[in-house]
């Protein structure tokens, strides 16, 4: 049995190996019968070098066990405009273009989310969300870009989380992955719902 910590952890430079390890590892565990590709390598270093590089504008929090395991990662980056957000790399979009029309205040981009295989928590999804978006959710003109599994796309809709789709899925760590955009105005609902979780620890 897992004995899960209550707490949200940050995660600093000294865990981003271990945690870009559990993100990597687990997205395959979940879609592809824990069959690790022979890319697994790479890809572990590629989202380390990515975390590494964005540190200073990021934060990633983390669940783990009582004795120090992790069980559940998500990061928040506030895009700097220079560095490329992952929606670019992975899938090619622009996000400029895709913001052209609308008065932006900040964008941001949400990642890394996992959860260890085994783990059937809602409140431990909730958590982990009501953090990453609660940046999102200071200013009414702020918008996010996610890759998302197309399972947890579900799930978060049938949580109340709005999202728009903004380009055709692909494949990527495992499963199919959508790209999708997440406004204010469709997390501000949902966050007030559930902020209580991370309260007072996130305050």
């Amino acid at each position: 049995m897992i004995n899960i910590s209550n707490n949200l952890t940050r995660i600093g430079q000294n865990e981003l190996f271990n945690m870009s390890k559990f993100v990597v590892t687990e997205n395959f565990k979940h879609h592809t019968n824990e069959i690790l590709p022979k890319t697994y390598g790479r890809d572990v270093a590629t989202i380390y070098m990515d975390e590494k590089n964005n540190l200073a504008n990021s934060e990633i929090f983390a669940v783990k066990t009582t004795n120090g395991e992790i069980v559940g990662t998500i990061r928040v980056l506030k895009w700097d405009y220079i560095n490329p957000l992952p929606i670019q790399k992975i899938f090619g979009i622009n996000p400029l273009l895709c913001v052209k029309d609308d008065l932006v205040n900040e964008i941001w981009h949400i990642g890394r989310f996992a959860i260890k295989k085994g783990v059937s928590d809602i409140n431990l999804l909730k958590k982990l969300m009501v953090a990453a978006i609660k940046p999102i959710c200071k200013h009414e003109n702020n918008i996010a870009f996610v890759e998302c599994d197309a399972k947890l796309l579900r799930v978060m809709t049938l949580m109340g989380i709005k999202t728009k789709v903004i380009g055709k899925s692909i494949n990527y760590l495992g499963s199919e992955t959508i790209p999708v955009t997440l406004s204010y105005n469709g997390l501000i609902d949902f966050y007030n719902r559930n902020k209580y979780l991370i309260e007072p620890v996130l305050n």
